[in-house]
């Protein structure tokens, strides 16, 4: 086979691809939008909120505040700090004096089967009386209806369970060029929609940033014992809320809460990077798969498009096409998590920083160094 047939097979997969991507970024989207409901409710079922805290003295206080203020009526927020070595569990104890929804509690040591915030949500977990866990994180910012959204869409859908995008904060350059990876699955290559029509669990999602599971399920799949040792256990937990039953949503919670999950590229790297190969169930093979994929046909068209225009190669009007689908892909996706449209001129940045992550993520693990996470290593 010439080079010239190879090249052509390459390029005309590139264009099926990116049209894929495109359309699935736009299926993704109208899929979310139409099983959101606003948020209606004002009271209902108890829900209990609760928020893992580990040397977060810089967050925390903001959280509560924003969870303090909510439309609505029937709910109790249970904090625990999880041995900071910061101000934090002063911040909440006196937090907890001023208004008695608040309630605050002292983690225990870590033990070694368990990773630190599913251990965390564990122990909250034994405390809470509602009906309706509410799981979040402690760099969450609430809007007044945040509460209200989560049982208005757990009626609304009929589900057990529901997750979602909330509306991510990037300050700076580095921060734009890893956030957005997280986007990556079910922003435009996994079909939402499957999650409604496939049994499976691999369908569906979730970010460990705003979770509402009902209670009932919750102690029927036995709490986060299932996913104790997962750096992603919040994708692990929607996959076995699936399989036993459960049915789950992945929605759009964009205007209720606000996150800046990281402070830069090294921070956004860290952070996403120890997820990657647990997510892939840490089989090496996989990986290696995944990363060849991530380089030919998510990287490697940017540097081809740039030899290109050097060369007069005639495939440059297809790499024109990919490129211009690319961006495109990008530009719905972040209007639909209502960040800044320029940033999509980005992506061939944020794909080198993904195989980078791929990488990196699979050297930390099978090193056995682990990463350094909130004080500990996790691996």
């Amino acid at each position: 086979m010439s080079l010239h047939v190879v090249a052509s097979v390459y390029y005309y997969g590139m264009i099926a691809v990116s049209i894929y991507f495109f359309c699935m970024s736009i299926a993704n989207i109208l899929e979310m939008k139409k099983k959101t409901a606003a948020p209606r409710l004002k009271n209902g079922p108890l829900i209990s909120v609760l928020v893992p805290c580990r040397d977060e003295e810089e967050n925390i206080e903001r959280c509560l505040r924003s969870l303090l203020d909510q439309s609505y009526e029937s709910y109790e927020i249970l904090v625990i700090d999880d041995n900071s070595t910061d101000n934090t569990l002063s911040i909440i104890s006196r937090m907890a004096e001023e208004n008695s929804r608040v309630r605050v509690y002292k983690g225990k040591a870590l033990p070694p089967d368990w990773y630190g915030k599913p251990f965390a949500l564990q122990q909250l977990s034994a405390h809470a009386k509602g009906d309706i866990l509410l799981c979040t994180d402690a760099d969450t910012v609430h809007a007044p209806t945040s509460l209200s959204w989560a049982v208005t869409n757990l009626e609304a859908n009929r589900c057990d369970f529901i997750s979602g995008y909330v509306g991510q904060i990037l300050k700076t350059l580095g921060e734009r060029i890893t956030v957005p990876i997280m986007f990556f699955l079910t922003g435009f290559i996994i079909p939402t929609f499957l999650n409604r029509l496939v049994k499976s669990g691999y369908f569906s999602a979730a970010v460990g940033q705003y979770i509402a599971i009902k209670k009932d399920a919750f102690i029927k799949i036995g709490g986060f014992t299932a996913f104790k040792k997962k750096t992603s256990e919040d994708i692990y937990m929607a996959r076995y809320v699936k399989q036993q039953g459960y049915k789950t949503e992945f929605l759009d919670i964009t205007g209720q809460v606000q996150c800046r999950m990281y402070r830069g590229f090294h921070s956004g790297i860290q952070g996403i990077g120890k997820n990657i190969y647990d997510f892939l169930g840490k089989k090496p093979a996989i990986l290696i798969g995944i990363a060849l994929l991530i380089f030919l046909f998510f990287f490697l068209p940017f540097p081809l498009i740039i030899w290109g225009l050097f060369s007069h190669t005639p495939f440059l009007p297809y790499l024109a096409v990919v490129h211009a689908l690319f961006t495109l892909t990008w530009l719905v996706l972040f209007i639909g998590r209502r960040i800044a449209w320029y940033n999509s001129l980005l992506w061939p940045v944020m794909y080198f920083s993904l195989l980078f992550m791929v990488l990196w993520s699979f050297y930390r693990t099978v090193s056995h160094k682990g990463f350094w996470w909130k004080g500990r290593v996790v691996s």
